[in-house]
């Protein structure tokens, strides 16, 4: 008689095809106590959704890490997608890395362990969500999501279907972000009085003109949920400045920042209770990004944060306490006294989660089934600072935000910001 195989998770998916179109349906998922901490190979087999210029950054890590083996690759710009293979294809000295222009293709294929997402803002929730649904791990760029709604909706796919999930604010897995917050959360310089975080100032200033789409250039698939307007040649990078998109450099930034001064406060999983400020946002030209943006953020302990452009503020997260100063930014890290940053953390004090590789963090998170060094929770309560502030700019008025329920009080106007229309047949 012959012997019974287990059932691995790769198996199950392989028999259970994702269904196509835009509002889809997926396979039931198996707990993952039927397979296992381990993935059924030895190696982590990944695909990576949008292989851009981040994406590619992404990709390249990933293959560099001996217990991983890229199989696919996708991207709505065919160009992208052939560099993306040939790349795969020279590191394992063969010509298998598959092509997608579909992402739900490359999700349903069935043989994969995790995915990596590196696409623009607007993009960010719905193949989150499909790639949770189909039990595969996920290492999704910031910022986490165009809008609270969005990511909240993330986040539950992620703890429902028992996913791993890095968010790419890889500072949390560098050593002066660290002992910056360390020293913080250890009152090396007292009480804490007040925090900044400076980000970065401008958008894009260049006319674009009406043109005609790239050859290999999806535009209507490239613009997914978001409203369909003609080819501008935005499609790479100058997305970033128009609010259909992203958020411009705020929530470019906040993902590093933000969340920074959140992890110094240990306020990772929480938020702000009143947020107001203002951004001067362009009246002509269709870049409507702000250019500049000043806000405060007031906590439940009565801390104010402030959150600038840099041309208001110090770049970085910055705490000022009743004994002194830290900052720091990417390279630097400062206090008001060189004396502060000798200071010896003891064992008995607080020692803050530390990685010093994000990519490997996620990877060996991925074996253990451990929380990662950034986990989807994490990811969206940095981005919600910013989009609250975002929401306050916009409206002009003071918002009263409830970190727990994640609800606007008595404004159901700015509420309605808290998520975005979808175009058809795209749904979250």
């Amino acid at each position: 008689m012959e012997k019974k195989r287990s059932l691995t998770r790769r198996d199950f998916l392989k028999r259970s095809a994702l269904t196509a179109g835009a509002a889809m349906t997926f396979p039931a998922v198996v707990p993952s106590s039927v397979f296992g901490a381990e993935a059924p190979s030895n190696r982590i087999v990944m695909g990576a959704i949008g292989v851009g210029s981040q994406g590619s950054g992404d990709m390249r890590g990933f293959l560099g890490k001996k217990e991983v083996q890229m199989v696919a690759v996708c991207d709505v710009d065919k160009g992208h997608c052939d560099d993306a293979k040939r790349i795969v294809d020279e590191q394992y000295g063969n010509t298998d890395c598959k092509t997608y222009h579909d992402f739900r293709e490359l999700i349903g294929r069935g043989d994969l362990d995790a995915v990596q997402l590196a696409l623009p803002d607007h993009w960010h929730a719905i193949p989150a969500i499909a790639a949770a649904r189909a039990g595969l791990d996920i290492h999704g760029q910031k910022p986490f999501a165009r809008s609270i709604k969005e990511g909240r909706a993330m986040v539950d796919a992620v703890h429902r279907y028992g996913r791993v999930w890095q968010t790419g604010s890889q500072q949390r897995s560098g050593h002066e972000f660290l002992r910056a917050c360390e020293l913080v959360r250890n009152g090396r310089i007292g009480k804490i009085i007040k925090i900044e975080v400076g980000l970065p100032t401008g958008s894009g200033t260049d006319v674009k003109p009406v043109q005609e789409v790239p050859e290999g250039l999806d535009w209507d698939f490239w613009l997914g949920p978001a409203p369909k307007v003609p080819y501008r040649g935005v499609s790479h990078w100058n997305w970033r400045w128009i609010m259909d998109y992203s958020g411009g450099q705020l929530t470019d930034w906040a993902g590093h920042h933000i969340d920074i001064a959140h992890w110094g406060m240990g306020w990772d999983y929480t938020g702000p209770v009143e947020i107001e400020g203002r951004g001067n946002y362009p009246t002509d030209g269709f870049y409507n990004v702000p250019t500049e943006y000043k806000f405060t953020c007031k906590y439940e302990n009565g801390l104010v944060m402030t959150v600038a452009d840099g041309s208001q503020l110090q770049g970085g997260a910055k705490w000022y306490g009743e004994k002194g100063w830290v900052h720091v930014d990417r390279g630097r890290l400062n206090a008001s006294s060189p004396s502060i940053l000798k200071e010896v953390i003891s064992p008995n004090e607080i020692k803050l989660y530390q990685s010093k590789d994000h990519k490997q963090n996620f990877l060996d998170c991925v074996r253990s089934r451990k929380l990662t060094i950034c986990p989807a929770e994490v990811g969206l309560r940095s981005i919600s600072v910013a989009l609250l502030g975002e929401i306050a700019m916009l409206t002009g008025r003071k918002i009263n935000w409830d970190p727990k329920k994640e609800e606007i009080k008595n404004d159901p106007g700015a509420g309605e910001l808290l998520g975005r229309s979808y175009r058809e047949p795209w749904v979250l």
